[in-house]
């Protein structure tokens, strides 16, 4: 019972740690708008906004999907084979990113023109362009940097990294906004791409690595043949995601307008941002353990679980808190105009749940390895989305387009389930249906409420449910976790 107890308390604090870092970041991210805006006004956010776009999207496009797949190289040969496999492993991927970042540096300098001509519509930008290629190679070599530590399961300095990398990089942009006003945004993105380089390169640093043979470039990409096949794999399934996305949009656009595409983004930031850093934070960890035991089906069984269990019991509170009190959450983020988001919000945040589950079952695919499944999955999911969300707007409107994300998420949980099933063999432990139904009906209980028309009885039954899951989550992560011995042994340690 310790080890799982252990177990517990590791998925609890990694999810504790990154969700913070999470939060951190984006309120990094918030100061740094608030300001660029003061400093440099609307247009100056606008052509930073382009610069930036442009950037990412050519480093997406480039960086052939290193970053996500190394992960998974480093952490399977750290948990399976030797230490000088590991090193190897760290070698090829500081290697390759060199050619990727080259690679795509020199395509932005050449394509600079043609950039310029599809972000601004003229050529005056051509020479920023060139210039930013430098940000995307030290960018590239920084998310590299990132990835090691992730793979090699350095939480803390992962965390520290993330956290003083996007400060570091605030701090040092400020001034060049402050006295070069427009002209200094060329400069600042560049900063900030160095800056987090070195910030990441302290940190990887850190860790005692031996020197290995040298690798020659045949041996770095025959080596490496696996990392770049999954990468681009991970690749093409983010940019179907993206054109997906965009298609719902123009759909929404063409037909209810460029308001209602306003309140569909907005929602969306909702579901994807402030709820889905739960995802994000949980995968930091989650992944890597997961690859590194991925041949072992018992322990695949174990650690998905937990991953399962702890994530639903997280996620709980967190949507009926959301459905409870989604009109004040709503003009909080945005302002009072945005309440056509409310039912879209409401309704597309109870799949939350299902996307729990499937999310922790997914990655058993990606942690495979299994390209052809991964990209099969991700085209048939982001066409079924598609249809289902232009069906619900077609129907419904905002409230449809929050029915078929619910309804997609019920269905995307159901597929994942059979699939990883049929393929591997894997079931989740009888333990967790249990947990998992009384959350569903706890937020189908909170849902329901919202529909009372007495406002005072409607808000002191959500307030009632709130508590109940609050209490639910707590009660059953303490039986796991030991919440009030890990907080006793903490008191002690302060005392000492």
């Amino acid at each position: 019972m310790e080890p799982q107890k252990n177990a517990f308390r590791h998925v609890v604090k990694a999810t504790s740690l990154f969700g913070g870092v999470q939060v951190i970041t984006i309120l990094i991210s918030i100061v740094r708008s608030k300001i660029i805006a003061l400093l440099i006004g609307p247009t100056g956010m606008g052509i930073a906004s382009l610069l930036n776009t442009t950037l990412n999207l050519v480093d997406a496009a480039t960086n052939l999907g290193l970053n996500r797949s190394a992960v998974k190289d480093i952490s399977y040969a750290k948990n399976n084979d030797s230490t000088d496999k590991t090193i190897r492993t760290v070698r090829v991927l500081q290697r390759l990113v060199w050619f990727t970042g080259l690679g795509g540096a020199l395509l932005m300098g050449l394509t600079s023109p043609l950039l310029s001509e599809l972000a601004f519509g003229n050529s005056d930008y051509t020479f920023a362009f060139i210039w930013i290629s430098i940000a995307l190679l030290f960018k590239q070599l920084a998310n590299s940097n990132l990835a090691i530590l992730q793979g090699l399961q350095k939480l803390r300095s992962l965390a520290k990294a993330n956290v003083l990398g996007s400060l570091f990089g605030l701090v040092t942009t400020i001034p060049l906004y402050y006295f070069f006003g427009i002209e200094g945004i060329v400069p600042a993105i560049i900063i900030a791409a160095i800056v987090t380089f070195f910030v990441t390169s302290f940190f990887q640093r850190k860790i005692e690595l031996r020197k290995t043979d040298r690798l020659t470039n045949k041996q770095t990409f025959s080596e490496g043949k696996e990392m770049i096949r999954l990468g681009i794999t991970l690749s093409v399934s983010g940019i179907i995601s993206l054109i997906a996305a965009y298609a719902v949009q123009i759909y929404i656009s063409n037909t209810g307008g460029v308001d209602e595409v306003g309140f569909y983004n907005a929602g969306v930031v909702i579901l994807n941002t402030y709820v889905g850093l739960v995802f994000n934070a949980m995968a930091t960890d989650y992944f890597p353990r997961l690859s590194g035991v991925i041949d072992s089906l018992e322990k695949v069984k174990d650690i998905v679980f937990e991953q399962a269990f702890v994530a639903i019991l997280l996620m709980l509170p967190i949507v009926v808190i959301f459905v409870a009190f989604a009109p004040f959450f709503i003009t909080l983020l945005y302002s009072q105009e945005f309440s056509p988001t409310v039912q879209f919000v409401a309704w597309g945040i109870l799949g939350m749940m299902f996307k729990a589950v499937s999310f922790s079952m997914g990655y058993i695919i990606i942690a495979k390895g299994d390209s052809k499944v991964f990209i099969t999955t991700a085209i048939v999911f982001n066409i079924v989305l598609v249809a289902m969300n232009v069906a619900g707007y077609s129907y419904w409107g905002l409230e449809g387009l929050g029915i078929s994300y619910f309804l997609y998420f019920i269905i995307h949980f159901v597929a994942i389930w059979m699939l990883t099933n049929s393929l591997y063999g894997f079931r989740l432990k009888s333990e967790f249906y249990a947990i998992f139904i009384a959350g569903l009906l706890l937020c189908g209980i909170a849902f329901s409420l919202t529909f009372v028309e007495n406002v005072l009885y409607r808000y002191v039954g959500l307030s009632i449910v709130v508590l109940i899951s609050i209490i639910f989550s707590l009660y059953q992560l303490d039986k796991k976790v030991g919440i009030r011995e890990l907080i006793q042994t903490i008191l002690k340690r302060k005392k000492k």
